[in-house]
């Protein structure tokens, strides 16, 4: 067994970073106003210094090589493909010497591939530093127990300032939940967190004496998600539970299937009565309300019908990344009766924006991320397999809401995303620490702790499927 890189007070201060970051970027109104994208930028710079530190005080530069990142990393360099100019427009009303760039809108894909950089340090920061069974364990902690607080917090906010963001900002024409200013991001939100402490509970990686308490944050997460009404949110809890089900049960035990499936249809009707008990009637009916609702920004058929122009229109190299709302105006149909900045599907605004490119990019990441999740969810390590499940299906919910909402345009969701998706990749490795204290007790004996070595370069898998952490 290789030893662990020696752990520097740069290397903790930089984890503790990247967990803090995660809670304050939900707290600061999702982060999705321009002064807290700039702080957000900020703490990408100090992890990008605490990372510098960390090598020049262990003499080594600490890297995941794990392929996840290249997608994002690809579409980083794309977005500045698109403001490369390829000579000029023609003199139009007098004004020439335009440049012809692939992007309709240079500024906004420039900050907007700035914005992927940044998502970028973070994501390898999560692959680099969760570099123990302690770590990882922290992490899903640090989720669990805020989603857990978040949720309750959410739930009164509901019941004694519904119009208001901790009780002093109203957003104007918006439906607020929790600390975001629309419901389907808490909704999305909640979908990853819930799902990583069920993961644990399908594999049974908890102690008897702690399932009461996980039982707990997990039905109250669900009823807050229920107590938003997101009808995308709903869908999406559902395709996690049930693809949580497929992940833990052998399809050669049928009373498995049917046990499992039972305790998930068990699960759902517990939190629609917990939603029910404390929302009252009317936290179903919200569902119904939306669905009939007039608004404009429900009209998703009109909008992804506009998309499509714009895709076709646009192809093969897309209208630029963030040039969406000056793509639209064009197509729309309705004389711009309403701005629309985002396609209400995630998958339809890449190719409007990246074209082929930004097809081919995201279809890459998605096969890395399930190749690498699939592959780890049978890791034999109880409590890392759980952590895979849990997690691979958080981002499984997510990606389902991006049919219909465009969560992932939020940094406080894609910052949780890419935080479960460095959960996914990791689980896989075996760590030094690993030991019998991660995996519960049964019939009053401790499971056999497997051997391990640390994580980064010249990882190998051994007969169990798992990756050597060797550095």
């Amino acid at each position: 067994m290789i030893k662990d890189l020696e752990t520097t007070w740069a290397s903790k201060v930089l984890f503790f970073l990247l967990c803090a970051t995660v809670i304050f970027t939900t707290l600061a109104y999702g982060t999705v106003h321009q002064p807290v994208i700039a702080i957000f930028y900020l703490l990408a710079v100090f992890i990008i210094l605490l990372w510098a530190f960390d090598a020049f005080s262990s003499g080594v530069l600490r890297f995941n090589k794990s392929l996840i990142q290249i997608p994002l990393a690809a579409l980083f360099f794309y977005g500045i493909f698109q403001i490369i100019p390829f000579g000029s427009l023609a003199e139009t009303a007098g004004v020439s010497g335009i440049p012809r760039t692939i992007s309709q809108e240079p500024f906004w894909t420039l900050v907007t591939a700035f914005h992927i950089l940044a998502l970028i340090i973070f994501l390898a920061a999560w692959l680099t530093y969760i570099d123990s069974a302690k770590r990882l364990k922290k992490v899903v902690l640090v989720i669990t127990i805020f989603g857990f607080v978040y949720a309750f917090f959410a739930i009164l906010q509901a019941v004694l300032s519904p119009n208001k963001i901790y009780g002093i900002y109203e957003a104007a024409y918006a439906a607020p939940f929790g600390s975001f200013v629309n419901r389907h991001n808490f909704a999305a939100y909640m979908e990853m967190t819930i799902c990583l402490p069920l993961g644990l509970m399908f594999v049974g990686a908890v102690d008897k004496d702690r399932r009461l308490l996980y039982v707990t944050a997990i039905g109250l997460m669900g009823i807050a998600l229920l107590l938003s009404g997101s009808r995308g949110g709903l869908v999406s809890l559902l395709a996690g539970v049930f693809f949580l089900v497929i992940l833990t049960t052998k399809t050669k035990s049928s009373g498995q299937i049917f046990l499992k499936i039972g305790l998930a249809v068990l699960l759902v009707a517990t939190i629609i009565a917990g939603a029910i008990l404390i929302g009252g009637e009317s936290s179903l009916t919200r569902f119904a309300e939306t669905a009939g609702s007039d608004d404009f920004s429900t009209n998703r058929m009109h909008i992804w019908s506009v998309t499509l122009d714009i895709i076709k229109n646009n192809l093969p190299f897309g209208a630029g990344l963030g040039a969406y709302a000056v793509a639209y105006t064009p197509y729309d149909s309705l004389s711009g009766v309403a701005r629309v900045e985002q396609a209400h599907n995630d998958y339809l605004q890449i190719v409007a924006d990246a074209g082929i490119i930004g097809l081919l990019i995201g279809a890459f990441f998605l096969y890395r991320l399930f190749r690498a999740g699939l592959q780890n969810t049978q890791t034999s390590n109880l409590y890392r397999r759980g952590v895979a499940v849990g997690a691979l299906a958080g981002c499984f919910a997510v990606l389902v809401h991006s049919l219909f909402d465009f969560v992932l345009h939020t940094t406080a969701i894609t910052l949780l995303f890419i935080t479960l998706v460095s959960l996914v990749v990791v689980s896989g490795y075996k760590f030094s620490d690993d030991g019998a204290e991660i995996y519960p007790k049964q019939n009053g004996k401790k499971r056999r702790s497997a051997s391990v070595t640390p994580i980064d370069k010249g990882r190998k898998r051994n007969k169990n499927g798992e990756l050597n952490a060797e550095s």
